[in-house]
């Protein structure tokens, strides 16, 4: 079962190229701030302009740095297929999980998104965590689906970002014992830990692990008191970091923090200003700055 603090680490860049070195240190800093495992190339990591090459080494470095912990690997796209293909490499390649997002693009019905990771978890040998995110695939995997699809042993968790505590719930209430339901949406994080939720994916674990880790370890605890200051410490930079796309901020962040470059991969760009500006105000607030 997967618990706990996981990032969706960001893919450091270097004059176009995957800053290997950087890459080692982020995974390495990470690991030692005590997550309890890594999310490579996910939609952080800008999966969609990595080239099978370059996918390959940065999951390679991500299991070498991992310490052992768990790396998860974004594995999924809109080809069955393909998704299948990838997630059998991820496993050759020493990932504990893949992570499959729901078929974005060709917008499938609900019984051709069962029949797409039934496919995936049956084929692709390595267990694998739904990712549900609507404001990215422009279709949401309703929680029946997500319920249904949870009594299949290759399928082991859900990265439930659709921003429904409402959809959470329902899921949380529907699936068995031993399946892992994980926020996918950071500034919802607490709320999903006291609803019952085990763990988080996050963008903002890159930032302040730390945190992040003992956000959820008090809920653990039974410290709810604890866990609603770190929330509350934490919002500004939960909206700082999403103020623009995905990992637009982040990285401008992580630069700030002097861990890697910022530089995006087109169709992305570097924060505007005001984005700047709010990341700074955010990492001030938490004296990081």
């Amino acid at each position: 079962m997967f618990e706990g603090t996981y990032p969706a680490i960001a893919t450091p860049f270097s004059d176009g190229d995957v800053d290997e070195s950087s890459l080692r240190h982020l995974v390495r800093h990470l690991v030692e701030q005590g997550v309890d495992g890594i999310v490579a190339c996910g939609t952080t990591g800008e999966s969609p302009t990595l080239t099978l090459n370059e996918w390959r080494r940065v999951v390679g470095i991500c299991v070498e740095e991992s310490g052992g912990k768990p790396v998860i690997v974004g594995t999924g796209s809109n080809s069955t297929r393909d998704t299948v293909a990838r997630t059998s490499e991820a496993s050759q390649l020493g990932a504990a999980a893949a992570l499959v997002v729901v078929p974005y693009y060709n917008k499938p019905t609900q019984e051709g998104m069962k029949q797409h990771f039934m496919a995936v978890a049956t084929e692709g040998r390595l267990p694998v965590i739904l990712y549900n995110v609507p404001s990215r695939t422009g279709v949401n995997m309703a929680p029946e689906t997500a319920i249904e699809l949870s009594s299949h042993s290759g399928i082991v968790g859900i990265k439930e970002a659709s921003g429904s505590l409402d959809q959470a719930s329902a899921i949380m209430a529907g699936v068995p014992d031993g399946f892992s339901v994980l926020s996918g949406d950071d500034s919802l994080c607490m709320p999903m830990y006291a609803l019952g939720g085990h763990g988080t994916i996050s963008t903002t674990a890159n930032v302040v692990p730390g945190h992040m880790c003992r956000m959820y370890l008090s809920v653990q605890q039974g410290q709810l008191g604890t866990a609603q200051t770190l929330h509350h410490q934490l919002f500004p930079l939960f909206g700082a970091l999403f103020a623009e796309s995905n990992p637009i901020p982040l990285k401008y962040a992580l630069c700030r923090l002097g861990l890697i470059r910022n530089e995006l991969r087109l169709p992305l760009l570097p924060a505007g200003n005001e984005t700047e500006e709010l990341v700074d105000l955010a990492l001030m607030s938490l004296g990081m700055l």
